[in-house]
C-alpha cells in the first residue's frame, strides 16, 4: 500500500522560518530509518506558499493565482511517499517522527489510488 505523508504547514513555515540544525539532523536519522527498512519512497520539504502558483479550472479556461494562500492549516510543508504493509503502519511510523514543528504540528496521511482501485471501470 502506497501513502503520501503530509507535513502539514504552519504559520512558521509559511513565514519561512527554517528548522534548527537539531530538527534538520533528527529529520535525515528518520529518514534513514525509514529508507533502511524499506518504507521510504520520497520525500521533501516544501518552500513558503508565497512562492507558490495555484492553478484554478473552469472548463476550457486557466486562471494563475499568486500566493501566498490563505489557511495555513490547509497547506503542506512537507511529504514523504511511503510503501507501508497498511494505515496501522504507516500511523506507526508517524508516531515514531520527531516533531515536523518547533510548535503544535500535524501530520496527514492519505492513502494513493492504485490500479486495481479502477479494475471494475475497465471489466
Amino acid at each position: 500500500m502506497r501513502v503520501m505523508v503530509f507535513v502539514k504547514a504552519t504559520k512558521d513555515s509559511e513565514d519561512g522560518v527554517l528548522p534548527s540544525k537539531e530538527l534538520i539532523e533528527a529529520m535525515g536519522r528518520f529518514n534513514e530509518e525509514l529508507t533502511a527498512a524499506g518504507i521510504m519512497q520520497a520525500g521533501d520539504g516544501l518552500k513558503p506558499s508565497a512562492q507558490g502558483k495555484r492553478v484554478a479550472f473552469d472548463g476550457d479556461g486557466r486562471t494563475v493565482i499568486d500566493g501566498p494562500f490563505a489557511e495555513t492549516k490547509e497547506l503542506v510543508a512537507g511529504y514523504w511517499l511511503w510503501e507501508v504493509r497498511d494505515m496501522d503502519e504507516a500511523v506507526a511510523w508517524v508516531k515514531r517522527c520527531p516533531n515536523p514543528m518547533p510548535g503544535p504540528s500535524e501530520i496527514e496521511i492519505r492513502p494513493l489510488y492504485e490500479a486495481e482501485d479502477f479494475a471494475e471501470l475497465f471489466d
